[in-house]
């Protein structure tokens, strides 16, 4: 059912943690499952993630897709950071169930979530970047389809 990367991801997750003093900050859910992302960025004046930590409660999933979120951000910039989706964590992770596909939206939404709270922080506005949604599910149904 799950790919060796996502057992692996899940059995002995990267970046596991807080940052204190974090440039950005941004915890997502998703009250349909249960699974909640927290994701803390730090951030260098040449806007480079120095560092990435999460603290994910939830599933197997929801831990292995945070934990690969969290490797795919490490050491970009934040253009190319905002450009981790989804698809990108699940490609990443040699796929994952259908019914596991939220997860990997919760990634690229705790992603988000900090760089916006980065963003506010700072004063700034990042191209391309949208105020993170709180809870996720509400586009779930549709997007689980069209995989």
């Amino acid at each position: 059912m799950y790919s060796e990367k996502v057992m692996d991801h899940f059995q002995n997750p990267r970046n596991v943690g807080e940052i204190d003093d974090a440039s950005g900050v941004g915890t997502v859910g998703n009250a349909k499952c249960g699974d909640i992302m927290r994701m803390y960025l730090d951030i260098d004046d040449n806007h480079i993630i120095r560092d990435v930590k999460f603290k994910t409660f939830g599933c197997g999933a929801a831990v292995a897709t945070s934990s690969m979120a969290t490797e795919l951000v490490k050491g970009k910039t934040i253009e190319e950071a905002l450009k981790v989706t989804n698809k990108a964590v699940m490609e990443a992770l040699d796929g994952l169930p259908p019914v596991k596909v939220h997860c990997s939206l919760l990634a690229e939404e705790a992603i988000h979530a900090a760089l916006w709270d980065y963003a506010e922080k700072n004063d700034i506005k990042i191209e391309g970047l949208e105020k993170p949604k709180s809870d996720i599910h509400e586009d779930e149904e549709e997007e689980e389809e069209t995989y």
